[in-house]
């Protein structure tokens, strides 16, 4: 900032201070602030965002309402085991119904097509074992979705698809697709309606602890608050180093419009890290990370030849064969990971919070990791 532009007594008094400042406008930081304000109407709450839109994965995703393919369920029961697991997914779960009951099937584009997983020949031996698994993991979240069968064999609907080299295909009947955009709106709306301030191209440099305040110097001058809370998800590196949390570029590409697509529904291929949906009649593709997870370990956005060039293959060959496609646009967004599979949600320090790392969950766990964090801010007003 100019140091001699400086704020008005107004602009200091009702831009550059609140109640609760949140860093981060993306899905978690909006629920977080959504839950404030419901509960406590009186506090000024205001969300402080370093870029023009939510600058990581909120507008940015593949639209997946999803909360878990088997073979992903498979190796994440490895980590936390059936108990830890279930917990998982009662979170994501919960997340989806408050997203939709939130701002409404219409304020998402919410589409339930349903979800499916692709094995080819040489992913036979995963093939049998994630069949294997059906009943155990239908058991597990038969009481979360008040669903008996969720996932299944569908074999049957491979040629309907015209997927090429796909010799297994197993259905989740509950998956669905959303507009990220269209959500990202409807949730500022909402937010905006209740008080909330959102000011953006505003980058947080440094988080100040001081006697009776919090003092946050940014790229726009000096806030001050009560409490601050953390949502910048793989960014919080930025600002607290010592989390738990490793960032995961995602490439994306999307193609022109597709006479007669037969796609529709949302798909998962090489234990999620491949995943492609119709939009329309057009067919989104992300993935590849798992080609090179070093170079893909990075908050910076863009594009590798290694990964674009795995995405157009997997396009030419297998999910649009013998099909003349265009890709439209190609971009990136950057999510967070970690060694644990739950967000991290707690008090860093007095009066500093954080809720991050979704795991390439957020639309599925963003709205409950968001609410989780308010709810423990509420507690300490």
């Amino acid at each position: 900032m100019n140091p001699t532009n400086h704020p008005s007594y107004w602009e200091k008094h009702n831009f550059f201070a609140a109640d609760v400042i949140i860093i981060g406008s993306g899905i978690v930081g909006l629920n977080a602030a959504l839950t404030i304000k419901q509960g406590s109407p009186q506090t000024s709450v205001m969300i402080l965002e370093r870029g023009f839109l939510p600058n990581g994965a909120s507008t940015k995703n593949a639209g997946f309402a999803c909360f878990g393919s088997i073979s992903e369920l498979i190796e994440q029961e490895k980590i936390c085991g059936p108990d830890g697991l279930h917990d998982l997914i009662s979170k994501r779960w919960t997340g989806l119904l408050k997203l939709r009951n939130l701002l409404g099937d219409d304020g998402i584009y919410y589409q339930n097509y349903g979800g499916y997983e692709l094995f080819r020949p040489n992913d036979s031996l995963l093939a049998q074992e994630c069949v294997l698994k059906l009943s155990h993991f239908n058991a597990l979240i038969a009481d979360i979705v008040s669903e008996k069968e969720v996932y299944s064999v569908a074999d049957n609907q491979i040629a309907s698809f015209s997927f090429k080299g796909i010799t297994a295909l197993l259905k989740n009947k509950l998956e669905s697709q959303i507009d990220p955009g269209k959500m990202m709106k409807s949730l500022l709306a909402k937010a905006s309606a209740l008080g909330v301030v959102v000011l953006n191209m505003c980058e947080v440099e440094k988080v100040n602890e001081e006697e009776k305040q919090i003092v946050l110097e940014t790229s726009q001058g000096r806030f001050t608050c009560n409490k601050v809370i953390l949502t910048t998800n793989a960014f919080i590196n930025g600002l607290r180093s010592t989390v738990n949390v490793v960032p995961g570029r995602g490439q994306v590409v999307i193609t022109k419009p597709i006479p007669n697509l037969k796609l529709k529904g949302t798909f998962h291929y090489d234990k999620g890290f491949y995943y492609f949906r119709n939009v329309g009649d057009r067919v989104l593709l992300g993935g590849g990370r798992n080609l090179d997870f070093k170079t893909e370990e990075t908050t910076e956005f863009g594009e590798t030849e290694k990964v674009q060039a795995a995405l157009l293959s997997l396009l030419q060959t297998v999910i649009l064969p013998d099909v003349d496609f265009e890709i439209d646009q190609k971009w990136s967004g950057i999510m967070a990971f970690g060694n644990e599979l739950h967000p991290i949600v707690k008090e860093l320090d007095p009066n500093i919070y954080c809720a991050v790392r979704c795991n390439g969950m957020g639309i599925a766990i963003g709205s409950h990791t968001g609410q989780e964090v308010g709810e423990l801010v509420l507690k300490r007003l």
